[in-house]
């Protein structure tokens, strides 16, 4: 973990500088999108509500359904952006850290929704991208004072604190690029086969995405929704 970690941090730098696009705002991005729906996606409420009715109101069973249709999202894409080795990773990396961080802020939104979150209440919104960090990176981050709280603390906040907006993107941005991004290069150079890449793409970004799913139902308690 440690050599990923330092690949990530060494690399980040040059992810920005090739795709610009990669800043704090990029993860606003990704859950804008994945909230209001984007290409074949809608949006993540209404897709929450088609498991839910598939599940006769089962809250619980729609829940583990979107977990696990955002798992095999995950890793279609995790094979699709990992299939071009080291020739392609100035472009392929940004475009696997985008597309993961929109699955997953859509499967959390999904959940927060059927949980009776407010998916518009800014507080929410904080909420889901911490909860993209996952459990371990959230709990450090919570003991090192860099985020204030978990996600269910953020979600319920008495008020919205503007000035958590930028921290959070910030925070999210960068432990993103630098995790994803770690992981990636260290793959592929311990690989070298770009098919091969893929298919560790493929299970590595679907099993990120099932714990992040997996953290976000235990953390996301449910609300009266009003």
């Amino acid at each position: 973990m440690g050599v990923k970690q330092t690949v990530g941090r060494q690399l980040a730098p040059r992810i920005a500088g090739v795709a610009p696009g990669l800043t704090t705002a990029f993860v606003r991005e990704a859950l804008n999108r994945a909230i209001h729906g984007i290409g074949p996606l809608p949006p993540a409420a209404r897709a929450a509500d088609k498991q839910l009715a598939e599940q006769h109101g089962d809250v619980e069973r729609a829940i583990h359904e979107v977990i696990e249709n955002h798992v095999r999202l995950a890793g279609a894409q995790g094979f699709v952006t990992n299939l071009g080795g080291l020739v392609t990773a100035a472009v392929t990396i940004p475009a696997n850290i985008t597309g993961l961080a929109l699955i997953q802020c859509r499967m959390i939104a999904g959940i927060a929704h059927l949980r009776g979150y407010d998916l518009h209440d800014p507080r929410v919104r904080n909420a889901i991208l911490v909860t993209l960090l996952g459990e371990d990176a959230v709990n450090s981050l919570v003991k090192s004072k860099k985020v204030p709280a978990p996600p269910m603390a953020l979600a319920t906040a008495p008020a919205h604190d503007a000035g958590l907006d930028q921290v959070v993107s910030t925070v999210v941005a960068s432990d993103l690029i630098t995790r994803v991004a770690g992981k990636r290069l260290a793959t592929t150079i311990g690989r070298r086969i770009p098919l091969v890449g893929g298919v560790v793409g493929m299970g590595a970004d679907g099993f990120a995405t099932w714990k992040v799913g997996r953290y976000a139902d235990r953390e996301l308690l449910p609300r009266a929704k009003r």
